[in-house]
């Protein structure tokens, strides 16, 4: 276990556009009108211990349906590159259902800790040690709780236009990372091949 600040730095990142926290708020938002109050606090703790978890049996339950982790990897790479399409063009190739409540539910998982985050969990295991990744998504959980709290002020002082640029730079940040991960991945993919 190496604590690396460059890797703590690129998995906070690689999360951080993954969550996209900052493009859920008008959803949010409109979670927040329907029922009037967001747990904050309770959506943030579940996110964290969700993904903590899968972070660990994730890739034991791969082991046990047979899959390994750099075939994983390369499947991630994929999810996150249409992660990234999605935020640079603006168009939505995958949508979830609009939640009827606000509760753990919506908001933790899937919103949070859904498909995307998980994927990318794995995917970053590959590369980046256990502990730097934990931190990231210590690090990130922080920065989610803070805009579930303040989302209608966060909302009021970017603007649209300001969430839009934010979701487009995140969303290049993605390709990179997504393109970086497949090739390291489909390398060792290939030679694992007879």
């Amino acid at each position: 276990m190496v604590l690396d600040f460059k890797e703590i730095l690129t998995a906070s990142m690689v999360l951080f556009a993954v969550i996209d926290i900052v493009g859920s708020i008008p959803i949010i938002i409109s979670l927040r009108q329907k029922v009037g109050h967001i747990q904050s606090e309770k959506a943030s703790i579940v996110a964290v211990i969700i993904m903590i978890t899968f972070l660990f049996v994730g890739e034991e339950i791969l082991k046990l349906i047979g899959i390994d982790v750099n075939s994983f990897a390369v499947a991630g790479s994929l999810v996150i590159l249409f992660l990234a399409l999605e935020m640079i063009l603006g168009i939505q190739l995958y949508k979830e259902e609009n939640p009827e409540t606000a509760s753990i539910v919506p908001i933790a998982f899937p919103l949070i800790a859904g498909a995307g985050t998980m994927t990318t969990l794995l995917s970053i295991k590959a590369e980046f040690e256990t502990i730097n990744i934990i931190i990231a998504i210590i690090i990130n959980m922080i920065f989610v709780y803070f805009v579930l709290k303040s989302s209608k002020k966060i909302e009021h002082i970017l603007g649209k236009g300001g969430i839009n640029v934010l979701r487009k730079i995140f969303g290049v940040i993605l390709l990179a990372i997504a393109v970086k991960l497949f090739a390291s991945n489909a390398m060792g993919l290939f030679n694992s091949l007879p």
